[in-house]
């Protein structure tokens, strides 16, 4: 007796529970890569905030020195 998969029916017969599963497998492994990467990189808010400032300290014409 042949095990039933009942993951998938259609007109492929067989061949649904194998693109089911693939289709799964194809997501979760991307899912993965994604998780990955996003642990291994570097947050954008850290990335600006390690530049140095190039503000002046000369007043301008919008600011005025505080005393």
């Amino acid at each position: 007796m042949r095990p039933v998969f009942i993951l998938a029916h259609g007109a492929l017969g067989e061949w649904d529970e194998l693109v089911f599963l693939s289709i799964a497998a194809i997501f979760l492994v991307m899912m993965g890569i994604s998780w990955v990467r996003s642990r291994v990189s570097t947050p954008e808010e850290l990335e600006a905030t390690t530049e140095q400032p190039t503000e002046t300290t000369e007043p301008t014409q919008g600011r005025f020195p505080l005393e």
